[in-house]
Formats: structure tokens, sequence, C-alpha cells
């Protein structure tokens, strides 16, 4: 065989490898649907999948949060405008409606400014989370990316891709995009973590820093704290009144006490738990507004 023809059969046969490589690859991902309200971040591959109804509860129902309320609405107000807002970090007691206060306020918003999208991005993908504000940099709009229960333990790395866009890197976040994430604990990591770090390092105050000043990038720190026992009431209330759940205040009030001591906690979870428990019995159907 000569060497053009030796060269002509390598070539023949490269170019059927490359043909039947690409029909066994994954054809590429389908553009974004940002006609939708919300969207969900995947990767392997990378994409954005539309949600087209969130689970969440009308602003008019979070009860005892009222600060919270206020401050984050005002600041998603000013983002969805164009104008300057900060990153959120929404930290403190469980079920009192952190991630519930994030899908209402986007709900109000959006409502009032349309253009206003949701982006929710899982504690496990944040290393790609660099990726996923290229896509939404050229996206038209304005984004919540919102990370939801975000903490880090002893050996997560993590928050290493989340500390860059929260004001570091070359490119920072897009004008188009403000983050909101919800956590237990205020600086990220727990206070035994902390507190271990910084007994058994040589240099104790920089042992610690670089996980917690990653909290110091959030603008805007909102607490919440267990509720009052009448904010607890008022939280039942007024989830019976919106899903037309007829019951007296005396009884109400009887069975919710009794229902809360059970489970050793006051939270707008508990109280959500508790109106389910009184619609099965009544036999009255519920659309789930949400947790927090």
């Amino acid at each position: 065989m000569s060497f053009e023809a030796a060269g002509t059969g390598m070539t023949d046969a490269l170019r059927r490898i490359a043909e039947a490589l690409e029909r066994i690859a994954p054809p590429p991902p389908p553009p974004p649907d940002f006609t939708a309200p919300a969207h969900v971040w995947h990767t392997d591959p990378d994409r954005l999948v539309p949600v087209r109804q969130v689970s969440r509860v009308d602003l008019s129902l979070l009860r005892g949060v009222d600060r919270a309320r206020d401050v984050l609405l005002a600041n998603t107000r000013a983002f969805a405008r164009g104008f300057p807002a900060n990153n959120a970090l929404l930290w403190g007691a469980r079920g009192m409606g952190k991630s519930s206060l994030v899908k209402a306020v986007h709900a109000a918003v959006a409502a009032e400014v349309p253009g206003l999208g949701l982006v929710e991005v899982s504690r496990e993908d944040l290393p790609s989370i660099g990726r996923c504000l290229a896509l939404l940099r050229e996206a038209p709009g304005r984004f919540i990316l919102f990370c939801d229960d975000l903490s880090f333990s002893q050996d997560d790395a993590h928050y290493k891709s989340l500390k860059a866009v929260l004001d570091g890197g070359i490119e920072g976040r897009p004008d188009n995009v403000v983050l909101y994430a919800t956590s237990n604990r205020r600086h990220l990591m727990p206070r035994d973590m902390i507190e271990n770090e910084r007994s058994t390092a040589i240099s104790p105050s920089e042992a610690v820093e670089e996980k917690v000043s990653l909290s110091d990038r959030f603008g805007l720190w909102l607490g919440f704290h267990p509720c009052s026992q009448e904010d607890f009431l008022g939280m039942i209330r007024g989830y019976c009144d919106a899903y037309g759940l007829a019951i007296d205040d005396e009884t109400l009030r009887a069975e919710a006490i009794e229902w809360q001591a059970t489970r050793g906690a006051r939270s707008g979870r508990v109280a959500w738990q508790y109106v389910t428990d009184l619609a099965g019995r009544r036999g009255v159907p519920l659309s789930r507004p949400g947790s927090g």
C-alpha cells in the first residue's frame, strides 16, 4: 500500500470515528426558557430547568417576621428597578419562614416589576456557580440567585466558589444578579467548629477568618428567632382564614397550644403542620403554600 493510500485510509477512519462520536454524544441542551417565573440550576449537563408553578406562601400569611419582610422587600424592589441592592443572608431559627420569605418577596415584587426571575442553586452545585452566572449575565431580565439551607462543614471547600461570587474575582457578580441565601447559622459554620479551629491553630484569628468572613460579604443579615405564642396562634388563624377552615378561637387556641407542646417548638412550620392536621380531620383540601 502506498503512503498516499495509507493516508487516505487513515483519514476515512478518523472521519468515521468522529461521525460515530457525534451520533452517541448527547445533543446540546435547549436554550433556557426565560418566560418561566423561576428556574432550578442543574449540572451534568449545565442547564436551567424552568419552574412554572413555585411552591410558596402569600406574603400576607407570613407572621412574626415583619422587620425582615420589610427590609428584604425594599432591597428586592430596588434591585428589580435597576438600582443598587445588597446580597442577603437570612439566618436563624428553623421553620420560621426564611425560604418562604424569599419566595414570597420574589412573587410580590415580580408582580410589580415584570422580568424578575428566581434561580435556585443547591449547596452541592456551588462549584458550578460561576458557569450559572455566566449564563445569567447574558440573559434578559434580572435574577435572584437563591441558595437554601446554606452551611459548611469542617473540610468543605464549596464556600470558596461562593466567596468569589459575592465580591471577589475578576468579573464579580453580574449587575443583573443578586444572591439571597438562608442558613440556620449566622456564620454558616457550627460554633464548635469555629472555637475548635481557634484553639488548635498556630494563628487562631486567621484560621477561621476565611470561612467566617463569607457571611460578612452579605450586605444584609436578617435574623429569624422563635416566635411568641401570640404570633404562633396568629399564623394559624391566618392560614385557617385563607384556606376556609372554620374553627372558633377557643378551640383553635386549645388545640394549637397542645400541638406545639407535643412538638416542643413554636414556628411557622409547626403552625402549618397543625393546619394540615386540622384540614385532614375536617376533610378540607389544601394546596401547600410552602415552609420556612
